[in-house]
């Protein structure tokens, strides 16, 4: 597909555009968007962390062109600093929050964790993290569980800490858990314990039109998102 699209633009005497469309994505998209941009329909780079850490770069002025976002706070807070193109804003999937342990482990509940190490995303800023502290906040179990927490710099990185078995468990995403032959999911946290787990994404503030395309082929890949553990984005 990409090379017929570079003899059109050839033939037509069209621009070719000299860099790769780069997409700053949350880091529990990196298996699945892996997957999706092989096809997209240009060249792509994608960089993958935190969403608050790849946020506050783009605000910085990062050369990206589009955002994905494991929340819709930081899309927020870059729609207020005028660096996403507001227009092009919408859902591409959501999620849900589960714990994980070595597999063959019992199923457990968060009131019996008291003592046992659990790796989480930073939760003062990262989504994951944010979503952990309010889940286990609902439940009346923050205070009591914050000590035991071993907070990580994005979910993938929880997540590798309870493959390695640096830690009893982690609290991650559905869809980070079938990556990690290591783990198994103990429990699914009730989604009306935390906000709703949305990604947002948008194009970045003068991207251009091949950014564009890649975006609308990110939102249309819903089977290959449904097939890694997602859920659908709601009805606009």
């Amino acid at each position: 597909m990409r090379a017929t699209i570079l003899l059109l633009a050839l033939l037509s005497g069209l621009p070719l555009r000299a860099d790769p469309v780069t997409v700053f994505a949350a880091a529990s998209l990196k298996p699945v968007l892996d997957e999706v941009l092989a096809e997209a329909p240009v060249e792509t780079t994608a960089v993958f962390a935190g969403s608050s850490a790849l946020a506050r770069q783009i605000e910085a002025g990062a050369p990206a062109d589009i955002f994905l976002s494991a929340n819709p706070g930081w899309m927020d807070h870059l729609e207020a600093a005028g660096r996403i193109d507001a227009a092009t804003r919408r859902d591409i999937a959501r999620n849900r929050l589960v714990l994980v342990g070595a597999p063959g482990s019992p199923q457990v509940a968060p009131e019996d964790l008291a003592g046992k190490r659990i790796a989480t995303a930073l939760t003062a800023s990262v989504p994951a993290g944010l979503y952990t502290r309010d889940a286990l906040t609902s439940l009346g179990l923050w205070d009591e569980l914050r000590p035991s927490l071993v907070e990580a710099q994005d979910v993938r990185a929880a997540l590798r800490l309870a493959v390695i078995g640096a830690v009893s468990y982690a609290i991650v995403y559905a869809s980070d858990a079938p990556t990690e032959p290591g783990v198994a999911v103990l429990f699914v946290f009730p989604d009306e314990s935390h906000s709703p787990i949305v990604y947002p994404g948008a194009l970045v503030t003068g991207a251009d039109e091949d950014a564009a395309a890649v975006l609308d082929h990110i939102a249309a890949a819903r089977e290959v998102f449904a097939a890694a553990g997602f859920r659908p984005p709601d009805p606009p």
